[in-house]
């Protein structure tokens, strides 16, 4: 990382999001034309592996994947330079450093196939962070979603937050980086297996081991997954054989994960309900940890893969939500689309981003003190996003508290106003 880092000094930076339980820092490169800042209407993606420690190719693959972008980025490539000038990429090559410590002392002969998987507290990353499902699922079930309880960006519960809480320090450095930017689009990055999986990966029957789980954005969830199985060339290799028993390939290698097998607490789960992040999670390979001399091959197995992937970022809907007075940005806007029943919100600078497959839209943006506006938008099988901005206005409610709390006059109009909304109300 520090290589790539001095070849490509303006387009990359390297920070660190924590430290695991033994003290290793989850180091995290960022690629893009302006490292260190959000641009407005620029979105976010990000790469994330070595959650369990033992799975190493995953983190093989974002270095190689950022020695890459360097290199054609410093060649012209446009295809590269697009992608640098248009997303900000941050990949974090090892989750769970201490697991990878482990397993690497062993050696790719004799990991196994648990040996290094956990952190060094015991704890499974992918089974840590807080189950949003449950409580969002009771609510929906009390026909309280959403106008009681909101479908999107859930709280973390009460009993995960407490010192005491069974929360390894690797997963609460990712919440907090999840937390802090405005991420659009992640995918997750395991071995084991050959097959892409996405949300929901629990099920929704508390006892069902697997049940068809599918999240409000199906569509575009088994999208993003097709678009990394259909351009992964191991998983599209015809004489492929099975991994173990199930033959992922009858189901075009993609599949609902809690449809493969139940898993309480995963990131993806949590990424979409607490998050604006989309999430998938792509087993790489029937190895966990391969040789060496396998690293070419596989690389090219998934070059094509990872950078398609990240384009699909451009998928959908984006644009900017505005005060229509100032032209300022309005932060923690809600973004809503008739018939899918979760929401989107805005970046602190106004700007947003809502994956979508073709077809049109109603779109709703609104935010606390100003009128709620509609829109329709269409989006095509044209590469995108298509631009869907809104102007909101203040409500006269809303004018008055800030004219009040400035200590100004209320004009003439606004005072006609509210005592013709207070007649209305008599």
């Amino acid at each position: 990382m520090k290589e790539v880092n001095e070849q490509c000094p303006n387009i990359t930076r390297i920070y660190n999001i924590g430290k695991s339980h033994q003290g290793l820092k989850l180091y995290v490169m960022e690629m893009s034309d302006q490292p260190g800042e959000h641009e407005l209407g620029e979105p976010e993606v990000r790469y994330v592996a070595g959650m369990h420690g033992n799975e190493a190719l995953g983190r093989e693959l974002l270095l190689l994947l950022m020695q890459f972008l360097c290199h054609e980025f410093l060649r012209g490539d446009p295809r590269v330079t697009r992608l640098l000038t248009e997303t900000r990429i941050h990949l974090l090559p090892s989750m769970n450093p201490d697991g990878y410590e482990t397993a690497f002392r062993r050696g790719s002969e004799l990991v196994g196939w648990a040996e290094g998987r956990w952190n060094q507290q015991g704890i499974d990353l992918n089974h840590n962070f807080a189950d949003l499902n449950t409580p969002l699922w009771e609510a929906e079930d009390d026909g309280l979603v959403p106008n009681t309880v909101p479908n999107h960006h859930l709280p973390l519960p009460t009993y995960y937050i407490l010192p005491n809480a069974t929360v390894a320090p690797e997963t609460r450095a990712v919440i907090d980086w999840m937390e802090r930017i405005p991420f659009v689009l992640s995918a997750n990055l395991h071995g084991g297996e050959l097959v892409v999986s996405y949300p929901f990966d629990m099920t929704r029957t508390p006892w069902a081991a697997r049940e068809l789980t599918p999240t409000p954005d199906d569509a575009v969830f088994r999208w993003l997954s097709t678009v990394y199985a259909g351009t992964n060339r191991a998983m599209q290799d015809p004489d492929r054989r099975p991994c173990h028993s199930q033959d992922f390939s009858l189901y075009g290698n993609v599949i609902n994960g809690a449809d493969w097998h139940t898993v309480p607490g995963s990131m993806n789960d949590f990424s979409y309900l607490h998050t604006n992040c989309f999430e998938i999670t792509v087993e790489l390979s029937c190895d966990k940890f391969p040789h060496e001399k396998e690293l070419p091959q596989e690389w090219e197995n998934n070059k094509d893969a990872l950078l398609t992937y990240l384009e699909q970022v451009r998928m959908g809907i984006a644009g900017i939500v505005r005060d229509k007075d100032t032209e300022l940005g309005i932060a923690d806007a809600v973004i809503s689309v008739d018939g899918i029943n979760h929401d989107v919100t805005t970046a602190w600078g106004g700007d947003y981003w809502r994956l979508l497959t073709p077809g049109d839209y109603m779109v709703t943006a609104s935010a606390e003190g100003y009128h709620t506006v509609t829109r329709s938008c269409r989006v095509t099988f044209e590469e995108g996003p298509v631009p869907c901005n809104f102007h909101l206005t203040k409500t006269p409610k809303q004018r008055l508290r800030e004219l009040l709390a400035a200590g100004a006059k209320v004009p003439p109009d606004l005072r006609r106003r509210l005592e013709r909304l207070r007649g209305q109300k008599d």
